[in-house]
Parts: C-alpha cells; sequence; structure tokens
C-alpha cells in the first residue's frame, strides 16, 4: 500500500526544519514497545498518528495522496517518485511569496558561493516570476550582464533558445557555467517593440563588492555593489585608506542598484557609522524570526556628515543600511525611491543537501517603518540624467504574491526610477557639501576678448545686481 510509507515522507519532510517543528510543536514518536495510548487500537497506523499529533490536516494528506496515486497510475507518461516528490515541495513554497523557493543541492551551493564572493556566470540579480520568465533586478557592476547591456527591469524569456516555463526550480540556472562560455538570452524591454537577443560570455564573476575613491580633497566615495561576506571588512578597509592623509569631511555611500545580500554586512557597516542607536530590527511568528541590532560606540567618521545615494535598484540589505543612517539621524538620503523588499529569507539545510529559502519574517528601520512594499523615500528626489521621468518597471509591490505593506501604506505609490551614470554622484556631493558648509563654487564668466563687448545677459540669466540692490529671487527652470 502507498499510503503509509508516503505519509512518512511527508512528516519526516515537515519535521527536517527546525522551524517549522517548533511551530508545529510535534510529539515525539512513540517506542516501538510501548502501549497505545487510550483510544488508540492495535491496527491503527502508527505514520497516521505522527501526523495527528504534529496538527497536519489528514484530510488534505489523503487529498494529496489521491492525486499522487492518480498521476503514478494514469499520467499519459511515466513519472517517477522522485519527480513528483520535488514538485510536491517545490509546490509548497510556490505561491507563498516571491522570495521563499526551494533550492536543490546544486542551487543551494550555487547561493552560497554568490554571498562569498566568487562564482562562475553572467552577475545578474534575477527574480523570478510565475510564468517561468526572469526579471532583472540589477546587473552587478562590470559583469558579463552589465557589459552585454542587460538592464534593470528587463525581462528574460528564453535562455539558449529554450523558452522558460512556469514550474521550474531554476530557470536562472542555465545562466551558470564554465568562465569563458557563451549563454544567448532573449530580453522583452519596456518601450521596445519586438524580443531581442544578448549574447553573454560567462566569466568568474569575482563581485569586488566594495569601491572607493576621492571626489574632491575632503570628500570621500564609497561604492557598495551588494552585501557578501566580506563587505562589511573590505568597506573598513577603504574607508581608512581614504582618511589615512587627513580625516575626511564628508563621504557618499552609493547604494545605487544594490539588490542587497547578507543583512550582516549592512548592520556592520551601520554600526561603523553610528555611535549609539537602534540599526534594524526583524518580526516573525517564530523566535527565530525576531531580532533587534543596536550599534555601539564608535564614530570611524568621528560625525562628518554622510550622503547616501540610492534609486529603484537598492533593495533589502541595502535598504536597511539606508534606513539606519537616516533615521538615526545620521545621513541623508539622496536619488530615487528604493526597491522595497522588506523581508527576511532564512535558509534551511535539508539533510540530502538540498536547502529551503523561507520568509521568515519583516524588516523594520529604527522609525519603526516597514520596508515592505514601500521602500526608502530620499530626502532630495533626483531623476535620471536626460530630465525623463520613467518609473521602474519593477519593484516590489510589482511582483505576484509579494507581502504586504503595513496597514494603511499606500504600497507601490510613485515608484522609484533607475539613476545610472555620474550626475547623481555630483548631485550627492553638491548635498554633502552643504552639509558640511562648504559654499557652492560661483560659475566663472569667460572675458571677452580684447575689443569684443560683454555679453549681454539672456531671458534665462539674470542680469548683474547693482551696487546696494536686493537680488531678484530665483526662477525655478
Amino acid at each position: 500500500m502507498r499510503t503509509r510509507p508516503l505519509s512518512l515522507l511527508i512528516a519526516l519532510a515537515l519535521a527536517a526544519s527546525p522551524l517549522l517543528a517548533v511551530a508545529q510543536q510535534a510529539a515525539p514518536a512513540p517506542a516501538e514497545d510501548a502501549a497505545p495510548p487510550p483510544g488508540q487500537d492495535d491496527g491503527e497506523d502508527p505514520d497516521v498518528a505522527a501526523l495527528a499529533a504534529s496538527k497536519v490536516p489528514l484530510e488534505e494528506i489523503r487529498r494529496y495522496v489521491t492525486v499522487y496515486n492518480a498521476i503514478k497510475q494514469a499520467y499519459v507518461d511515466p513519472v517517477d517518485d522522485h519527480t513528483l516528490m520535488q514538485s510536491a515541495v517545490r509546490g509548497l513554497l510556490f505561491n507563498l511569496d516571491p522570495h521563499s523557493a526551494y533550492l536543490e543541492k546544486a542551487d543551494a551551493e550555487d547561493f552560497d558561493e554568490q554571498t562569498r564572493g566568487a562564482y562562475d556566470g553572467v552577475g545578474v540579480q534575477l527574480q523570478q516570476l510565475p510564468d517561468g520568465s526572469l526579471r532583472v533586478i540589477a546587473p552587478l557592476d562590470d559583469s558579463p550582464a552589465a557589459r552585454a547591456g542587460l538592464r534593470s527591469g528587463d525581462r528574460i524569456v528564453a535562455i539558449d533558445g529554450k523558452l522558460l516555463l512556469p514550474g521550474q526550480s531554476d530557470g536562472s540556472a542555465p545562466l551558470r557555467g564554465k568562465a569563458g562560455t557563451k549563454v544567448v538570452v532573449k530580453v522583452v524591454r519596456e518601450g521596445v517593440r519586438e524580443p531581442f537577443d544578448l549574447s553573454l560570455v560567462r566569466d568568474t564573476i569575482r563581485t569586488a563588492s566594495v569601491r572607493s575613491r576621492m571626489l574632491e580633497p575632503g570628500f570621500g566615495y564609497i561604492r557598495i555593489a551588494s552585501f557578501q561576506a566580506d563587505t562589511a571588512a573590505d568597506f573598513v578597509k577603504q574607508l581608512d585608506a581614504l582618511q589615512k592623509p587627513a580625516p575626511l569631511r564628508g563621504l557618499v555611500i552609493d547604494l545605487r542598484s544594490n539588490p542587497g545580500g547578507l543583512l550582516v554586512g549592512a548592520v556592520q557597516i551601520a554600526d561603523e557609522l553610528l555611535d549609539s542607536g537602534n540599526i534594524v530590527s526583524t518580526r516573525g511568528r517564530e523566535a527565530i524570526g525576531t531580532t533587534r541590532f543596536d550599534a555601539t560606540p564608535g564614530d570611524r567618521l568621528h560625525g562628518a556628515p554622510v550622503v547616501v545615494l540610492v534609486d529603484a535598484g537598492s533593495a533589502s540589505a541595502a535598504e536597511v543600511l539606508a534606513g539606519a543612517l537616516h533615521d538615526n539621524r545620521r545621513a541623508r538620503v539622496v536619488g530615487s525611491r528604493t526597491f522595497g523588499k522588506g523581508s527576511v529569507q532564512t535558509l534551511l539545510p535539508l539533510d540530502n543537501g538540498d536547502a529551503v529559502k523561507l520568509t521568515t519574517a519583516r524588516y523594520y528601520t529604527p522609525s519603526g517603518h516597514s520596508i515592505q512594499a514601500l521602500g526608502i523615500t530620499p530626502d532630495v528626489i533626483l531623476h535620471p540624467e536626460d530630465g525623463q521621468r520613467r518609473p521602474a518597471p519593477i519593484s516590489e509591490a510589482e511582483l505576484p504574491g509579494h507581502l504586504a505593506a503595513e496597514a494603511g501604506a499606500m504600497e507601490g505609490d510613485n515608484a522609484g526610477e533607475v539613476l545610472p551614470g555620474q550626475k547623481p554622484i555630483d548631485a550627492a556631493l553638491g548635498e554633502l557639501k552643504a552639509m558640511a558648509g562648504v559654499a557652492p563654487v560661483p560659475a566663472r564668466v569667460a572675458k571677452p576678448p580684447p575689443g569684443k563687448p560683454a555679453p549681454v545677459p539672456s531671458a534665462t540669466s539674470p542680469a548683474p545686481a547693482k551696487p546696494g540692490a536686493k537680488p531678484a529671487p530665483a526662477t525655478p527652470q
């Protein structure tokens, strides 16, 4: 009979996760020779009794077994038990939220490699959609994906000529492979009439998650592309290097199109810039999902002002860092509304090498607000260089099945924009210098060549003020 071994397998799978075991408060199985409890007859299936003790709805399990047996007996082609069980387990997570997933062993290993900052692939942060296609959250800096021209919001619908279909455990798997090999993706892009192909050459992605330079004497710049295991240590090293000649007067932290990563990196960096106060808290149903991180004394910038630069591709841990510095009045945020991924994923390893990536909590900024489906709203709003407003084609609030925002919040309202290029950095530097009390340098007017009259002020340029006259108010352009 199939029912008994199948029910035992389901019971073991449910008990494999420490989180689920705590949530269910499963009773220990009786010893083999123990007498049955009152009301249970010797002929009752012990596996069914174990399921009942675990509060698993037996009616639903029986319905599942009925469908399972129907597929095994009547489906047009034979389907082996492993394939069916893998599909069933993936199905348990499929409709929860966009970030919960079942990771087979190879995918779990790839996930771990990416957090360490070295893997073979194309270097892009993706979100798998219900139709099987892959939405580009952000290409990593200087990656094959970035060099080929993939953009945030693009949708990959086929890889090497094979359409991406619903139900695949990890549609992005074909993008990974040996460095130097080629992969062709078919892309759907908003504003482009027809899908088009992009050819990418895989590489060993060693993501230098932190880069730095001086913008002007006294004003530093640190770019954080993602949060990996060594990101906080690299941040400290490069910040100290910037300050070696002399203490900085201010710092721009660039988190544009940073898709997030390990929360611990964002918490540690915030701690390096805060003397006290809450950094972030998480709230879940169980104790494993409820935590609080507070700053310890010591500010590596000694109070020098900070500007955090964000855009619609800044997500998760990047939003945590921006929110921590903003809510503690340690930094001003400049750019565009962020992605809005305010949920915590816990990786639960299974005994066969697979893993469950399960959403277990929500992030809350020090002011007590949830980031989920809302993002961080900057103090100073920027728009793309060409002046054309283009709301981001993808945000957390647009993902099917996303966790809802706080009660009463207008989730997805006023979606942010992606802000590439140098001009946002220049704007952030201008804000930083104003915070540091540095007056802007007036534009120089070229002197006319000898014998030529001085230029006549245009309609958009105010005439020079007469001595003692009050300056005319500026006109918005």
